[in-house]
């Protein structure tokens, strides 16, 4: 029996998180002015296949292990914020683009940006951590395996998000398509980039 009336707040709230300002929004929205949509949207893919990682961590007990190991727990994030680190440093090295052309988008493979929205996740520990604080109090399938209840609650979060995620990206590109063939904003969507990575990656050393 599904309790509707945790499942409308539980899903109310992902929505409040997912339209907030945040690395994960924030770079959607990046990716879908530069490659347009359709490759926005494989990094929510990407995005939300960690986020489906994550929740099986939580269902099989792996969220308690990074809480009681601490080792393995930085151990993860440092790899996480290198990754991030690496990415910054990739795009700084390549040099803004002079151009947001057919050509150039059609260069950036979907599955590229698939794995990258999937790393950014993966290797962020601190995302099964908040599902463990934060699921437990909404689950919405009384008397169903906790394991299950957890899947549920995971599931709704990634379909809440994926929806808001997909607006954010259908605004971006929407909003700044006549200003692709600008080179200073082009310049300044660069930088935004390479800012979003390393800020990213040191919200991850941080304790």
């Amino acid at each position: 029996m599904i309790d509707y009336q945790i499942l409308f707040t539980f899903s109310a709230a992902v929505a409040v998180l997912a339209i907030s300002p945040g690395p994960d929004n924030i770079y959607v929205g990046l990716q879908s002015v530069q490659y347009g949509f359709k490759k926005a949207f494989m990094v929510i893919l990407g995005l939300m296949s960690g986020c489906l990682i994550h929740t099986s961590f939580l269902a099989f007990g792996f969220s308690v292990v990074l809480k009681e190991y601490p080792s393995l727990f930085i151990g993860i994030k440092t790899a996480g914020a290198l990754y991030l680190f690496y990415l910054a440093v990739s795009l700084l090295r390549s040099g803004a683009p002079q151009t947001l052309s057919s050509t150039a988008v059609a260069e950036k493979p979907g599955a590229s940006l698939y794995l990258q929205g999937l790393l950014m996740n993966l290797l962020n520990p601190k995302v099964s951590l908040f599902f463990l604080s934060f699921f437990p109090g909404f689950l919405f399938l009384p008397g169903t395996e906790t394991y299950l209840q957890f899947y549920a609650s995971g599931l709704v979060f990634i379909l809440v998000s994926t929806l808001v995620f997909s607006g954010i990206a259908v605004m971006a590109s929407t909003l700044f398509r006549n200003l692709d063939r600008h080179s200073v904003f082009l310049n300044y969507l660069h930088w935004a980039q390479i800012l979003l990575f390393a800020t990213i990656g040191v919200f991850l050393l941080l304790p």
